[in-house]
């Protein structure tokens, strides 16, 4: 899965015209108020439709909610330590948690959003701003906080997909298909509403279940060595 990632980032890297062509889809040109041919009007006008904007508010918050929830399964679980498999559910709740603090909020808002330097879609000039284009994993651009690459939503998002292997058998059918759901609008707004490109997105969702994969390993290996002889 890492191997993906960066698979994912040298194609982005080295074909930006696919981010170009994507946020492009979404882009609403308009006439300029004067006339100059180098300069491009318009906006992304998903962002400013007020159901759509509603709905992406109210996905925003579902990641914090799987975590209160997480968290009130954790507290559960170690009040009965005893219990069946109650062992396995801690170590799963904390994998998933760890994760979560790892992943969307440490890795992707606390440093690849502060350093990547990637101004997002509408803060180009492809997409009538004041910045210059950057391709995926460029780090040169002239954004100065918060930037594009890459996507905390989507990080979050992709997160929520981890949850479904904690779900019981029974509700997996069930529960499965909605989470994988709000976890794909949730990225596909982002785009949509020229706040990141395709690129950013991918890789912000993809990131997370890296990361899950990765710390799911530590707590195994470090399982398996405590229980050698």
């Amino acid at each position: 899965m890492v191997f993906l990632w960066f698979l994912l980032l040298v194609l982005f890297h080295f074909l930006p015209q696919i981010d170009i062509a994507v946020s492009r889809a979404f882009f609403v040109p308009a006439t300029c108020p004067e006339a100059n041919p180098t300069r491009v009007c318009g906006g992304f006008t998903y962002g400013r439709d007020a159901l759509y904007a509603f709905l992406r508010k109210a996905l925003f918050y579902a990641p914090a909610i799987g975590a209160v929830a997480l968290v009130i399964a954790l507290l559960n679980a170690l009040r009965n330590p005893r219990s069946p498999d109650s062992t396995r559910r801690i170590k799963n709740y904390a994998v998933s948690l760890i994760t979560l603090l790892l992943g969307p909020y440490v890795l992707v808002n606390l440093i690849l959003k502060q350093v990547s330097e990637r101004p997002r879609p509408y803060e180009t000039d492809l997409f009538a701003g004041p910045l210059p284009f950057v391709p995926a994993g460029s780090f040169a651009g002239q954004c100065e906080d918060n930037c594009s690459f890459i996507s905390g939503e989507a990080a979050g998002a992709g997160w929520l997909v981890c949850l479904i292997f904690l779900l019981p058998d029974r509700l997996r059918p069930v529960l499965g298909p909605a989470i994988i759901v709000v976890s794909f609008v949730t990225s596909a707004f982002r785009v949509a509403f020229g706040g990141h490109y395709l690129s950013d997105v991918l890789l912000g969702w993809l990131s997370t279940l890296v990361l899950f994969t990765a710390v799911f390993a530590v707590f195994e290996i470090a399982r398996s060595r405590k229980n050698q002889p």
